[in-house]
């Protein structure tokens, strides 16, 4: 077998690997961006965008396929539940140079489309630090709840959010109206 033909073979065999975590992906994967309480910022929040994988321990081999196609990420046992390990990716700049791109590519299809949209716009509005201006911050929170809809809930109302982002200027009252943030969901 010459160079060039093992040399195709390799590339074949990377591109069905990669269609098969595209999937994975679909079926046990989760764009998150977290919205943590925090004290000491300007705001009182920090915003981050994460990766997630799943799978039962049994099944390991897959979210190391993972972590070997992106060279990045840990993997580690789930909070709550020790037989689900977790595979992430919470590094903003691997999101961007990597998740991003494979979701351009291999999730065109998606079930999660208009998640992968508001997550994508999420980590370019913080690479951009629009979250540094309160007004920026709450356009963020916008997308952030208008994400994973019809899934888990957040702990805190938006408005309670919004509210103390707001806490130290004075609030352009359209951006607490729930009516405005419900119809812009």
């Amino acid at each position: 077998m010459s160079a060039a033909n093992q040399q195709e073979r390799l590339l074949i065999y990377n591109e069905q690997r990669n269609w098969f975590l595209a999937g994975l992906i679909e079926g046990e994967g989760s764009l998150c961006v977290s919205i943590k309480k925090h004290d000491i910022s300007r705001f009182g929040y920090l915003v981050d965008p994460e990766f997630f994988l799943y799978q039962h321990k049994i099944r390991r081999s897959l979210l190391e396929m993972a972590q070997q196609v992106f060279g990045t990420g840990r993997i580690f046992p789930k909070h709550g539940n020790e037989d689900v390990l977790v595979y992430a990716i919470v590094s903003q700049k691997r999101i961007r140079e990597l998740i991003l791109p494979f979701y351009e590519k291999y999730m065109t299809f998606s079930s999660k489309k208009r998640d992968y949209q508001f997550f994508k716009e999420i980590v370019f509005s913080l690479e951009n630090k629009e979250h540094l201006n309160p007004h920026g911050l709450i356009e963020i929170v916008k997308k952030a709840y208008q994400m994973n809809h019809s899934g888990k809930q957040r702990k805190r109302p938006i408005e309670e959010v919004i509210r103390r982002i707001l806490r130290d200027y004075t609030p352009d009252t359209s951006l607490l109206n729930s009516e405005d943030i419900v119809r812009s969901q």
